[in-house]
């Protein structure tokens, strides 16, 4: 886990054969558009040299020098003048500086952090396109159901004034079927609205519009989250969830700052040699014309005695943001925990509620055909009738969302778990496809059944 999960999503394209797999083809194009994604991935570069920034410090220093002056001197006894060249070359090692080591190790500790919330940005990425596309299904076949919906409501006041017209029955089944037609346009329009608002959700991620995406096949499998035991999901999630392991590098960045902090208190010894040579001419003493060489080295202790109090501020500070980091790592962990654990249950809740309205489908269908033929025969009213249409299409939204709640919650599940990987959205992508009917064969059905009727 500890790989770029960007890594890993190249390698296994490269292993997949060319297909058109629009969820993994809509994933790429947000790899490379998204800009949460590559604000991410700046950070963490960023972070990376800052790193070799802190560990310069610990290295050698070595400068070139050069110097050139000119001294004239005037008076009543003296005219005289030199000009002197110096040049060459000053290097300095830090022999020990605690705090310089203790900041490089800062430094790596936030590098690290940042990583882990480049791979969360990535992970996040995948649920989101995943969420997106989805909700786009989601909103489609709502509109498929609230279309079948209207023209059955249709067709049904077509039909009651039609009756009424030749006698058989009340104007209040004409009324009552009449506000069902116009209720129903107007759940078909703001349905027609949440389509565009999810395709145009879904292009915010990838940059592009798309009008159509593959639907989830009927058959797609809602299996129990493995292994079925929300204590070991938890487990996992306490081990590789991105974001703890960011907080708790963000504790150990804490704690090296503590030790910088401490460390003021500390001596600090460098090692400095430098080696020159200087040119003088015109010299107030005619011995010293010409070239000289000089080298030397030396050892520079510094212990500090008194820093006006800064030192003991300094550390005071940095103990108070270690314990707030402390406490920031232990509410990441409790909120892990539980969002791990609800959702482990949320999966499996929408799979048994996923199973159940496949029944209500089956159930209300029946239901729907009965009191269809008891209107036909006057053991029913147009109420009922109303009622029944309305209630199968219900069932057959309510049904899809289902479905497409587990995706979507299996997927939180493993972002929560910290396992999450293209892999999934490959495997998931496996079950779309442009051939799939989805919600609207069932809707057709019954809508077909009805015009025959």
């Amino acid at each position: 886990m500890r790989k770029r999960l960007l890594t890993g999503f190249i390698g296994l394209l490269s292993a997949q054969p060319a297909l058109s797999l629009d969820l993994i083809e809509t994933y790429e194009k947000a790899l490379s558009y998204d800009s949460g994604i590559a604000a991410a991935r700046a950070s963490y570069e960023a972070q990376q040299a800052s790193v070799d920034i802190s560990q310069s410090s610990l290295l050698p220093q070595i400068f070139a020098f050069g110097d050139v002056d000119y001294t004239d001197q005037d008076g009543p006894a003296i005219d005289n003048g030199a000009r002197t060249l110096s040049y060459g070359v000053q290097l300095t090692q830090p022999l020990f500086r605690a705090d310089d080591w203790y900041q490089y190790d800062a430094s790596k500790y936030q590098s690290e952090s940042a990583r882990a919330q480049y791979n969360l940005a990535q992970q996040r990425l995948m649920l989101d396109v995943a969420t997106a596309y989805f909700n786009v299904l989601r909103a489609a076949d709502n509109l498929t159901t609230t279309q079948a919906a209207e023209k059955a409501f249709q067709r049904q006041y077509e039909q009651s004034q039609e009756r009424f017209d030749v006698g058989l029955i009340a104007i209040t089944d004409v009324y009552e079927s009449r506000a069902g037609y116009d209720a129903a346009k107007s759940v078909r329009i703001a349905a027609e609205n949440n389509l565009d608002i999810a395709r145009e959700r879904l292009a915010r991620l990838t940059g592009e519009y798309s009008e159509q995406v593959d639907n989830l096949k009927q058959d797609f499998p809602l299996s129990h989250p493995d292994p079925q035991d929300p204590s070991a999901w938890v487990d996992t999630a306490l081990e590789q969830n991105w974001n703890v392991q960011s907080a708790q590098f963000d504790l150990q960045t804490s704690e090296a700052n503590l030790s910088t902090a401490k460390s003021g208190h500390y001596p600090t010894l460098d090692l400095n040699a430098s080696y020159g040579e200087a040119d003088v001419d015109g010299a107030f003493v005619a011995s010293n014309d010409g070239t000289t060489t000089e080298g030397s080295i030396s050892l520079t202790l510094t212990v500090p005695i008194y820093t006006g109090g800064g030192t003991q501020a300094s550390v005071r500070q940095q103990r108070s943001l270690m314990d707030a980091t402390q406490q920031t790592l232990e509410t990441v962990r409790r909120d892990v925990s539980v969002t791990t654990r609800s959702l482990y249950l949320t999966v499996n809740n929408n799979i048994e509620s996923a199973s159940s309205l496949y029944q209500t489908i089956i159930s209300r269908r029946s239901a729907l055909d009965a009191t269809r033929a008891g209107y036909e025969v006057g053991t029913r009213n147009i109420v009922e009738v109303l009622d029944a249409e309305r209630n199968y299409y219900e069932s057959l939204r309510d049904y899809s969302n289902a479905r497409y709640d587990y995706v979507i919650n299996t997927l939180t599940l493993k972002l929560s778990a910290g396992i999450l990987s293209p892999q999934d959205l490959m495997d998931l992508n496996n079950w779309v496809s442009a051939a799939a009917p989805g919600i609207e064969a069932m809707a057709n059905e019954a809508e077909n059944a009805a015009t025959t009727r």
